[in-house]
Formats: C-alpha cells, sequence, structure tokens
C-alpha cells in the first residue's frame, strides 16, 4: 500500500481545499494527491453534491479531461501504423470542412479552426449525430490560418472522436472503453453517470443559490468532453499519464504528447499545448495534464512526472474553480513539506566500447566540455560552469543522436584516423576536438 502523507501534510492540503471551495462558492470539492503506485491523499469539502456525501468515489463530469484520451487512442493509431500525424483530416474524413488541416494540428490546437460546432451551445444542447455535425461544419469560419498559434477547439476532437470510430469500426466510447478504461482498472469512469454521482449546479451571484444545470449526451462532441469519473479512477489516469502503460501506450508516446507544440502570445512561456495534453510551467519544471469544463462542473488533472506525483481536484459548479492553479498549489505544498527523493547514485557496470573513446574533453573552439556517461546517455556539460547543455544517446551504428539542447534530433559523427583512432566530432557543423583549434581538423581548425 502507497505510504500517506504525514498529518502536517495533509491538514495543509485540507486546508487548501477548504479555501478553495469557499472562496470559489463550490457546492462540493473532492481532491486527490498522487505519489509513487497510487493516492496518498484525498480530501472533500462543501456539502451539496446533489443527495451524495462528496468523496473519491463520487463521479463528475471531467469535461475536457476526455480530450487526454481522445488524445491518447489516436496516438496508439499512430503507434499502430494506422495514420501519420502529418496526414491530412481528408485522407480519413473525406467530404468535411477543414480536410486540408493534419492530424497533429487538430491534437495540438493549432489547426486554426473555429472553437465550437455551428448551431446551437453543444454543452447546453442535446447531441447531434456526426453527419449532422460535419454538415455545418464551414472552414470559412477559421480564426486562424493553419500553424499561426494555437487556438482552443472543441470543434477538433469531435473530429478526433469521429475518425477513431471509422478505424476501429466501432464508438468512440467503444474504443476509449476497450482500449483504455479496462486495461487500467478504470471501472468507475463512464459515458453517463453511475450512482453515487453528483449534481451539477451553477451559483446565483448574488443570491448564492442553486440552479441545477443539464447534462446533456453530447453526441458527435462527446470526445471533446462527456466523461464521467472519480477523483480515485482519475488518480489511475494521473499515474498512465506520468508512466505510461504497455497495454496501452508506452512512456516513450506520452513523453512525446508532452512535447510542446505550440502557444500563443496570450500564455508566453507560462504554458503551452502538446499532443492532447496542456503543459504549465511549474513544478519540477512542466506540468502535464489538463482542465475540464461542463455545465455544473469543474476539473483539474496535472502530473508532475520527474518528482513521480499528480493531483486531481473535481467541484461541481460552473465558474470559479482554479483547475490549474489548484492542482498546482497541491502539488507545491507536497514538494515544500515532503520533498521528492531523487533515485539513488549507483555507478555504471560498464561502458559501450564507442562511448568509452569519447569520453573525457572535448573543444569547440576555445570552449571546453566534458563528454561524461550517465549510463543511458552522454552528457555535456560547459567546463565553466557545469551545465549540461546537450545530451546524446548511442545508435546500434556507432554514432550518436542528440535528445537535448541546440543538438536535439542531430547526429553526432566520430571522425578516425586512417589508423582507426578518434580524431574528432562533427554535429552539424559543430566540430570537437581534444584541443582548442586543432588545426588538423576542419573549420573552425587552426585560427
Amino acid at each position: 500500500m502507497n505510504q500517506p502523507v504525514a498529518e502536517l501534510t495533509a491538514r495543509r492540503l485540507q486546508a487548501l481545499l477548504a479555501q478553495e471551495q469557499v472562496a470559489a462558492r463550490l457546492p462540493s470539492l473532492v481532491a486527490g494527491v498522487v505519489r509513487g503506485p497510487g493516492l496518498v491523499w484525498t480530501g472533500e469539502y462543501g456539502a451539496a453534491a446533489g443527495g451524495v456525501s462528496p468523496s473519491p468515489d463520487v463521479q463528475y463530469r471531467i469535461g475536457s479531461i476526455t480530450k487526454t484520451m481522445t488524445a491518447v487512442l489516436v496516438m496508439q493509431l499512430r503507434d499502430e501504423g494506422r495514420l501519420d500525424l502529418a496526414d491530412r483530416l481528408a485522407d480519413h474524413l473525406p467530404g468535411i470542412g477543414y480536410g486540408d488541416r493534419t492530424i497533429r494540428s487538430l491534437l495540438s490546437h493549432s489547426s486554426g479552426m473555429q472553437s465550437e460546432p455551428e448551431g446551437p451551445w453543444w454543452e447546453r444542447s442535446p447531441g447531434v449525430p456526426f453527419q449532422e455535425l460535419a454538415a455545418g461544419i464551414d472552414d470559412g469560419h477559421a480564426a486562424h490560418p493553419p500553424g499561426a498559434t494555437y487556438h482552443y477547439t472543441n470543434l477538433a476532437y469531435g473530429l478526433l472522436g469521429e475518425l477513431v470510430a471509422r478505424q476501429h469500426g466501432t464508438s468512440w466510447w467503444e474504443a476509449v472503453r476497450s482500449r483504455l478504461l479496462e486495461p487500467l482498472g478504470m471501472a468507475r469512469t463512464s459515458y453517463l453517470p453511475e450512482p453515487p454521482a453528483a449534481t451539477g449546479y451553477s451559483v446565483h451571484h448574488f443570491a448564492g443559490t442553486l440552479t441545477e444545470e443539464p447534462a446533456h449526451d453530447a453526441a458527435a462532441m462527446a470526445p471533446a468532453g462527456q466523461v464521467w469519473s472519480t477523483v480515485g479512477d482519475l488518480a489511475l489516469w494521473a499515474r498512465f499519464l506520468r508512466d505510461g502503460d504497455e497495454r496501452v501506450l508506452t512512456a516513450a508516446t506520452l513523453q512525446e504528447m508532452a512535447t510542446t507544440q505550440s502557444g500563443s502570445a496570450a500564455d508566453g512561456l507560462s504554458g503551452g499545448y502538446g499532443l492532447g495534453l496542456r503543459l504549465l510551467a511549474g513544478g519540477s519544471g512542466t506540468l502535464v495534464g489538463h482542465t475540464g469544463s461542463m455545465p455544473g462542473f469543474l476539473a483539474g488533472l496535472f502530473v508532475d512526472r520527474p518528482r513521480g506525483t499528480a493531483a486531481v481536484v473535481l467541484a461541481n459548479g460552473t465558474a470559479g474553480l482554479r483547475c490549474e492553479g489548484l492542482p498546482a498549489d497541491l502539488l507545491t505544498t507536497l514538494e515544500e513539506l515532503e520533498p521528492a527523493l531523487p533515485a539513488p547514485w549507483s555507478p555504471n557496470d560498464s561502458v559501450p566500447a564507442p562511448v568509452e573513446e569519447i569520453l573525457g574533453v572535448w573543444h569547440w573552439g576555445n570552449t571546453a566540455f566534458s563528454f561524461a556517461w550517465t549510463g543511458e546517455q552522454v552528457a555535456v556539460s560547459k567546463l565553466a560552469n557545469g551545465q549540461t547543455a546537450y545530451r546524446f544517446r548511442p545508435c546500434q551504428d556507432g554514432g550518436f543522436v542528440g535528445t537535448s539542447g541546440y543538438h536535439h534530433g542531430e547526429r553526432l559523427r566520430v571522425v578516425r584516423h586512417d589508423d582507426g583512432a578518434v580524431h574528432h566530432l562533427v554535429c552539424a557543423t559543430f566540430v570537437y576536438t581534444r584541443r582548442p583549434y586543432d588545426r588538423a581538423a576542419p573549420i573552425p581548425g587552426g585560427v
């Protein structure tokens, strides 16, 4: 069983929850914090959940956290070779508006397409079948040119859900259930609410009274925000987003999804969007997850992957919850009171021969770099300040490929003397030599 947080930590986390519920005037608010294999703390505040007591097993509508599930299904198809992220939408959904947009741009909200489908506000109206949704799409209503900026679009995820359904020859929801929920053991996540479930409310600004909100089946727009879930089940989803699961999606593909694809001038460097995942500056670097809102409900789920922690919050109010801020605050408090421990250092059992011969000091011009083996990659650090500038992983052909820094994705090539001894290294015209400005090396060579 996972070790729970200390009493003081639990009290501080509960105080954050209580302060949020009061300040935001939320009928009820539930939350959980994940560390290691599962939940280490859960809390609830408020009582107006519609005839049920709020708890980690009570369902709330999770809104656009649903999009992360749709995105994982699309990435499964990519990993199975059934589509490419560079494919146009028309390659898979012919005859529909925005057919020239790529799958990648839809996932990352960089397609420029309008935010909402035509017609009544889909979140507050009975859903329509896909044929009716598609008939109303007019790409003349695009908000931006493709790739110009991040622009959030629910419509894109309605289209991606239909793409998933056609690829699997079944409904989008059946794909979610069989390919995501069942393997991960998320038995309390459903398409429609299953008791015990909270009732969604809006709060009258002046009177403080409650109005029950509608909870229609979103039908064709369901892949953008339909799903109901619990703190307990979303803790399982957060653990998956952190670690991956070979039955669903690898950790490598999840890391790809968590790589920034689009952003806006308004967000600056504070946040961006990956492939179906919202990215926030915070924690150990970047928090990964999503927010959610539907009439009567708000939600947030964010993961700090290096620290192995995550936070989930669910509320049954239309407005008020800091869907990004509260999860971030919970994770900050956890780290302040119970810091994550790094993996212990251990010596390397061996060093691959291609790696061993490039270790040590190399110079780019007069600038000295240390090439050191971490056990998985070669870390290249400036000797002047010790900061890691680049990392390379060895390839089977004896070369290396960059994994971070300016050389990310570039090939590092080992150049040898006639007798086979290493003479210098080259990466994207950068020449590294054992001594500054080696005259026997290519440009920049001797000065």
